[in-house]
């Protein structure tokens, strides 16, 4: 047997709590996928799984043996793709989070012209307004907007995001339009719940950073909710650019403070520090780099 196999197997079953769900994964039975790592553990004379009849969780060797196996599993993974790609095309699966607007309007295009180019490449996106872990949840990589809190994950940044401050007519008329970021406090707006601090607005004026305090009833952990709050007429909004283009256009919604733009967020490609990217991966996101649509149309 080969012990990449079992180290292969090992690996999955410790990601997935499951040897089940390995199994599934590595297109094996679970019996034999339990052997592999009965045998693995066998040739190292330590226990690496703890097992119960509900649970499969990780010994405190199990858990080292993991971290310094996974390099290499991907080390050999990406010594067979090269291989392979210096006498064909892309293939394989790639593993992908995203927010879910910015998923749903910008990435899957994106992803969808580089699909095309590369028909044996296979794309598994997940959609989710959460910061999903990308080691737990076996992603190959994740796309981020916004302050970026885990040190523990490599950043490749994408490209600006601008960010628009904006209302509705209604709202305007009922309630004044503020002149200037500081009456920002005067105003009902919708606190941004995918921030540390959800009731600061940053804004450049004059070229210098200035922290705007807001206050509401409202609070949105998703842009397009707080932008759909602000075309109800309830509150001022701070959105994405890609999520008001069309209703700043129609004119549902109004910019405010265009020439005090607030600080843009970040688009950015997050992977794990210890893992080394395939060439099916690294291709996508210069892809993603190159795409001037992913950041920048609706600025």
């Amino acid at each position: 047997m080969d012990k990449i196999d079992r180290m292969r197997a090992f690996a999955l079953v410790a990601k997935n709590a499951s040897f089940t769900l390995a199994a599934q994964r590595l297109g094996r039975s679970a019996r034999l996928v339990s052997k592999y790592v009965a045998d693995l553990e066998d040739s190292l004379g330590v226990q690496l799984l703890n097992r119960t009849t509900r649970s499969v969780s990780l010994t405190e060797a199990g858990a080292t043996y993991l971290a310094m196996c996974e390099p290499l599993l991907d080390g050999f993974d990406e010594l067979e793709e090269t291989v392979r790609n210096a006498q064909q095309s892309l293939r394989g699966v790639i593993r992908i989070s995203a927010p879910t607007g910015f998923g749903s309007i910008r990435l899957a295009p994106s992803l969808a012209a580089f699909a095309k180019q590369h028909p044996q490449v296979e794309i598994d996106l997940n959609l989710s307004d959460r910061r999903v872990s990308i080691i737990e949840e076996g992603l190959d990589l994740a796309i981020r907007i916004g302050p970026l809190r885990d040190s523990s994950l490599r950043v490749r940044q994408l490209g600006p995001m601008p960010l628009i401050v904006c209302a509705s007519p209604d709202y305007l008329r009922q309630a004044g339009t503020p002149s200037h970021p500081g009456a920002l406090t005067q105003h009902e707006c919708v606190l941004d719940g995918t921030m540390s601090d959800t009731a600061i607005w940053r804004f450049d004026i004059i070229g210098e950073d200035v922290a705007v305090p807001v206050k509401g009833r409202f609070q949105a952990n998703a842009p397009a909710a707080a932008a759909r709050l602000a075309a109800a007429g309830v509150a001022i909004a701070r959105c994405p650019a890609y999520t008001v283009a069309s209703a700043l256009e129609s004119g549902e919604l109004v910019e405010l403070f265009h020439e005090h733009r607030v600080t843009p967020f970040v688009v950015a490609a997050l992977f794990p520090q210890n893992r080394r990217l395939t060439t099916r991966v690294r291709a996508l996101i210069d892809h993603l780099a190159a795409d001037d649509l992913i950041c920048n149309a609706g600025a």
